[in-house]
């Protein structure tokens, strides 16, 4: 099967799918800068990626974040243009230049309007274990918003990509490489044995946090019923749960017996409402439960969100 035409995926221009998706990178790289200017740097911090970087390049050398960043976002999108083709187009550049304007520009205007800690608005002193937290969680909402562009914040992720065409190694385990290098080089400059263990729980966070943002959160179970009982348990379902569902064939595979199996999806609350029901109904019944990620479709989240 052919790939999908790149163009189903574009947006036509000042339509609202297009001010959609550029409010969405707006507010997903101003949540990234923040995260970055105000809980990572501020407690040197250094969770891997360009920023990661420029962090150690802030207290050594004195680069404004968001600069040095830039400096080595632009030459890379270039690069990744160049060896990798245009998916890191127009909305990476404009990702990471707004990251850049943002990580800087906030922390100018506060000290402008006279606020005492402009750098370090938070104030969080000894509590670093908050910041990798918090930091980990904004940082993981502002890159999850981007992705769900299709865009990228361009940093190292360009960088392993083109290490990966270059060398046919797994993206993710060169992704690691690269990450916990920098993390490595942060513990060497500051001298604190703390640092790498911050630093990776904050990765650890963002993420979870961008799995959430991308794929959402649903506590919704998906229910898979073999059983004799095959009509009760479906009126059940239908008359006292008002659920749907779909019934497909299978057979055993210890004596190739053909049955029927129920698969439905219930909410958390009516998980034990529907075990308890199964058990009185067919305490034989063979049951699968499993956590249903992101439910999409008819009586669920409509599909276009």
């Amino acid at each position: 099967m052919n790939a999908l035409n790149p163009v189903f995926y574009k947006e036509k221009i000042f339509s609202a799918a297009w001010f959609r998706t550029y409010g969405l990178l707006v507010i997903g790289s101003f949540v990234l800068a923040m995260g970055y200017t105000f809980f990572m740097t501020p407690y040197k911090i250094v969770p891997g990626g360009i920023y990661g970087i420029a962090t150690i390049l802030h207290y050594k050398l004195g680069f404004p974040i968001g600069m040095a960043a830039l400096c080595f976002n632009l030459p890379l999108s270039l690069w990744g243009v160049k060896v990798l083709g245009k998916q890191f187009g127009l909305k990476t550049f404009i990702c990471f230049i707004l990251v850049a304007f943002f990580a800087d520009g906030v922390p100018f205007l506060l000290e402008k309007c006279g606020h005492p800690h402009p750098y370090d608005p938070f104030q969080l002193q000894d509590e670093v274990l908050l910041a990798s937290i918090f930091g980990g969680v904004v940082i993981g909402i502002g890159v999850g918003l981007i992705l769900k562009t299709r865009s990228s914040s361009g940093g190292t992720d360009v960088f392993t990509s083109i290490l990966s065409k270059l060398t046919r190694k797994p993206i993710g385990m060169l992704q690691m490489i690269v990450d916990s290098s920098i993390v490595l080089c942060g513990l060497l400059v500051f001298q604190d044995w703390k640092i790498p263990f911050y630093s990776w729980l904050t990765i650890f966070l963002m993420g979870k946090v961008i799995d959430i943002v991308m794929q959402g959160y649903s506590s919704d179970k998906t229910f898979f019923i073999v059983t004799d009982k095959i009509e009760e348990i479906r009126q059940y379902i239908l008359v006292e749960l008002h659920r749907g569902g779909s019934i497909m064939p299978v057979r055993g595979m210890f004596n190739r017996t053909e049955k029927e199996m129920i698969m439905t999806v219930v909410s958390r609350r009516e998980m034990v409402t529907l075990q308890r029901a199964i058990y009185k109904i067919d305490p034989q019944a063979f049951t699968t439960i499993l956590n249903a990620q992101e439910i999409l479709g008819l009586g669920f989240k409509r599909l276009e969100e």
